[in-house]
């Protein structure tokens, strides 16, 4: 059963995103999409280092060859930590007026995968880009704000989700050539009714995470909770959280078993933040399976 939650990083962010584990630092990357920021946490010494942006700063994955591909409103990004060296790698596909990139990862084979939010959140404008080699290309759609991308253990399944819809989708995945088929519904949550309190709605589908076993971790924004899915869709678990939006979990630590949580505390009401006095901050906890090596993309 999964350990106790506890607080990994106090100083709250506006809004936590996009945790991700470096395998070769050992220490935790993760996004402040409001406060256009970078965050690094070294749970060995409780240093926390920050990077400000000129934009909001959606997500990242490890390069090979050292440094970060950063994924800002104003396209891909090559950054490096040590010298705060920035080199635009790709332009954004879309009109950063009313559309910015959002939950985005690397898979096996290094081409960085990114989905955007649509801001009206009027209609389903949102997609889902793959940087391949330098070159960029529109590869599914029909979402609102795009989230949840996570790939099966063995890279034959990937998960994307529109938090908008409250809708998870599988897609079989090929791994060599990059090539997506069999868009399903994985799972699919009730929406918030009219005059329903906020502590009775489960709250919809943002950013994933996948374990050794294939489970599916989902951070479940306003439910107050993680939903464990089984690849085949089975949901085998519920764990509780002291926060209202969790936003993304990531695993992390030597073993892989340390679940990290980044959540949100941007626009959320008064009463709300002063009875969670951890809204915006790192949550952590321990589990029985460990989670997935971060890929790293590949620019060559």
């Amino acid at each position: 059963m999964a350990g106790d939650v506890v607080c990994a990083v106090a100083e709250p962010a506006l809004l936590g995103e996009s945790p991700l584990w470096h395998p070769g630092e050992q220490r935790l990357y993760y996004c402040d999409i409001a406060g256009r920021e970078l965050r690094r946490h070294d749970p060995a010494t409780g240093r926390l280092e920050r990077w400000h942006f000129d934009s909001e700063v959606a997500c990242c994955a490890p390069l090979h060859g050292g440094g970060l591909l950063l994924a800002l409103r104003s396209g891909f990004w090559r950054f490096d930590p040590a010298s705060g060296a920035r080199e635009l790698i790709a332009a954004p596909p879309y009109d950063p007026a009313d559309e910015r990139y959002n939950d985005g990862k690397a898979d096996a084979a290094g081409r960085m995968w990114c989905g955007t939010l649509y801001e009206p959140r009027t209609a389903p404008r949102a997609a889902l880009y793959c940087l391949t080699h330098g070159e960029l290309t529109r590869r599914a759609d029909g979402a609102t704000v795009a989230n949840g991308l996570a790939w099966s253990p063995d890279s034959r399944a990937m998960y994307w989700a529109d938090t908008t819809s409250h809708t998870i989708w599988r897609f079989d995945f090929d791994p060599r050539a990059g090539e997506l088929s069999q868009r399903r519904v994985f799972a699919r949550f009730a929406p918030r009714a009219e005059g329903q309190p906020i502590e009775e709605y489960g709250g919809r589908p943002d950013g994933a995470a996948v374990d050794v076993r294939g489970h599916l971790w989902v951070a479940m924004y306003e439910g107050q909770r993680l939903v464990e899915f089984a690849p085949d869709a089975t949901l085998v678990a519920e764990h509780r959280l002291p926060v209202r939006c969790p936003t993304m979990p990531a695993f992390g630590g030597a073993d892989l078993r340390t679940l990290y949580i980044t959540t949100a505390r941007h626009r959320r009401p008064a009463d709300e933040l002063a009875a969670q006095p951890w809204a915006g901050a790192v949550l952590a906890m321990r589990v029985d399976a460990p989670g997935l090596q971060a890929n790293f993309a590949d620019l060559a």
